[in-house]
């Protein structure tokens, strides 16, 4: 599989003498496994492009910015001045609804901007393994100071090894106090002398200057990609519209994405029907660093999922599938029960330390005497541990807690 996949993921042909170099460092590996020297799980996917990216064909790409912070700060009303639009007035409450991307250009160089309803979105994406942020924005009302969405917001961006830049907004606003937002900062382990910028959402004071410095930490950061090969990515929200049926948003983290290409996103595949902007411009292709919305995919994805362009329909919908029947695999070995007889082999064997117990009987007076009984038992080696003893029948709650902690249920009479 592993010699397979390098020959597959190749630019180019490999001369014959080349292959067997590689088939001899294959058998060797394999020998290494069989002697546990090294744990060998890698899975590669058929039709997955698999490789690493050669530092000559890497080209910089533009910074991806999740602008966090607590509810009613002025997250997206400091977007709206980033990108002269009007998102809140026309969004229920003025709260944000759903994951949206947007993009901007400044001083000549493009950022993304990924406007989520919270933290939450972020850390369920984080997650699902999607590390798609660059730079995280931390939106700090200047009147209001630090609050408890504040600090969550803060532990996802650490969590997540993201750099900070604080943005403090309405600084216009009677009662606005730097200082003191920043001393609640500092509380919260995070020194803002160098990276924040006093913002005002509604005037648009210090909007350029949070821009030069989130470009300024981007060229720090050097991101760059590889446009020339199959796009992969995060998809960033999903959804069922009734005229267009499966409506996805991706965010292309590295490769081009081309309209008619196959993708498989999660467990959901499909060819590419039509791809806009976020502004709803057509688009025939989209590089590094682009969200774009698409059509064709035969299923809803998961916010979170990864995608990838694929080189067909046949490749996309058997990755679908396969993933899919893995996926079925691991719930019905998540789901299923434990039978007395595997427990005995496995108490026989030495694999239990331990055996759980539920205990239900028509009266008290017989759960007292089997729980007396059972604890006298004596095993080498082996422990009885009584979870939950009820007078009754055996209902769902037993069978529940017995599903989750591998318990043996047992009813008398």
């Amino acid at each position: 599989r592993f010699y397979r996949g390098l020959l597959r993921t190749s630019n180019d042909l490999i001369p014959i003498k080349k292959e067997l170099e590689i088939a001899c460092l294959y058998m060797e590996m394999e020998a290494l496994c069989k002697d546990n020297l090294f744990d060998w799980d890698i899975e590669l996917e058929e039709g997955i492009e698999n490789f690493t990216d050669r530092e000559e064909d890497l080209r910089a790409r533009p910074p991806i910015i999740t602008v966090m912070g607590h509810v009613d700060h002025g997250k997206t009303s400091l977007l709206d001045k980033i990108r002269h639009s009007s998102v809140t007035a026309s969004e229920s409450g003025g709260i944000t609804q759903h994951i949206g991307a947007s993009e901007i250009t400044h001083n000549g160089q493009r950022i993304v901007f990924l406007d989520t309803p919270g933290h939450e979105a972020f850390t369920a994406m984080r997650a699902r393994g999607a590390y798609v942020t660059d730079i995280a924005v931390l939106v700090v009302a200047a009147d209001d100071s630090v609050k408890p969405q504040t600090v969550e917001a803060i532990s996802h961006a650490k969590a997540a090894a993201v750099p900070i830049i604080v943005a403090i907004n309405k600084i216009d606003k009677p009662g606005a106090n730097q200082e003191k937002v920043k001393q609640d900062l500092a509380e919260h382990g995070i020194l803002v002398e160098d990276w924040s910028v006093p913002v005002s959402a509604k005037t648009g004071e210090g909007i350029d200057s949070l821009l030069e410095m989130i470009l300024l930490q981007a060229e720090m950061l050097e991101l760059k990609a590889n446009p020339n090969r199959l796009a992969l990515g995060t998809v960033i929200e999903a959804r069922l519209d009734k005229q267009k049926g499966a409506v996805a948003t991706l965010l292309v983290l590295n490769g081009t994405l081309h309209a008619g290409m196959s993708v498989v996103a999660g467990n959901c595949s499909g060819r590419i029907k039509a791809m806009t902007n976020y502004r709803g411009d057509k688009l025939k292709k989209a590089g590094p660093a682009t969200a774009v919305e698409i059509l064709g995919l035969t299923e809803v994805p998961e916010a979170g999922d990864e995608f990838n362009a694929v080189s067909s329909d046949k490749v996309a919908r058997e990755i679908a599938e396969n993933r899919k029947l893995k996926q079925r695999e691991q719930v019905m070995q998540k789901n299923a029960g434990v039978t007395l007889e595997q427990l005995f082999s496995q108490i026989e064997q030495g694999d239990v330390k331990e055996l759980n117990l539920i205990i239900k009987a028509d009266v008290q007076g017989s759960v007292g005497a089997l729980v007396s009984s059972l604890e006298k038992l004596k095993k080498e080696n082996v422990a009885v541990r009584i979870l939950h003893t009820g007078v009754g029948t055996i209902n769902e709650s037993d069978i529940m807690l017995a599903s989750t902690t591998n318990a043996i249920v047992i009813g008398f009479n």
